[in-house]
């Protein structure tokens, strides 16, 4: 699940490690965290970064797990580019492919992605069941982009608390694609459908 929504990223402004969640950000933490519960997961991974452990406080409150704090899934450092505009910088962002000053490489990011999905499979080994885990719009497109084939892939950074369903083993099939319907009023918030 990606996070909820912050000032920052309401603004196209890329975000600072440090970003919290907007008011509305905690809302559509709590509605997802409520989805979530439903699917009686029995282990919760988070970026430490302070917008998902935020979000995976909503989700922790909801379910009763703890939160594990798993660094490797922190968005792309985009070093000094962090607290710009999105509109000022004259390229996207998720097709950079050098280092910003300070920051990490797209090759250095996928690597990141990959040892951190390893991390996520061997947690779910020694927990199995339903493994959810709060992280970054752009961590989310890298790793779906490393494990579903081809055809599979997403374009841009899935919507804020979107929740997204994977198999557990290879060879992993999208059982949900970037899903918010839990924000839609009216809208029963459980099950993966």
């Amino acid at each position: 699940m990606r996070h909820g929504e912050t000032a920052l990223n309401a603004a196209r402004v890329v975000q600072p490690a440090d970003t919290p969640l907007s008011a509305h950000g905690r809302r559509q933490a709590t509605l997802a965290a409520t989805r979530l519960a439903e699917m009686k997961p029995t282990a919760l991974l988070s970026s430490d970064m302070p917008r998902a452990m935020q979000t995976a406080q909503a989700v922790s409150a909801a379910t009763g797990l703890d939160i594990e704090l798993l660094p490797l899934l922190q968005e792309r450092n985009f070093g000094e580019l962090r607290g710009r505009p999105h509109a000022d910088l004259g390229f996207d962002l998720g097709l950079l492919e050098a280092a910003p000053p300070g920051g990490e490489s797209a090759a250095e990011f996928e690597q990141r992605a990959a040892t951190a999905w390893a991390a996520v499979v061997a947690r779910r080994a020694a927990s199995p069941g339903t493994l959810i885990v709060v992280t970054h719009g752009l961590m989310l497109r890298a790793l779906l982009g490393l494990l579903l084939p081809e055809g599979q892939h997403i374009a841009s950074s899935p919507p804020n608390t979107s929740i997204t369903v994977l198999d557990a083993a290879p060879p992993h099939r999208l059982l949900l694609a970037p899903c918010t319907r839990h924000l839609d009023e009216g809208a029963p918030a459980g099950g993966i459908a």
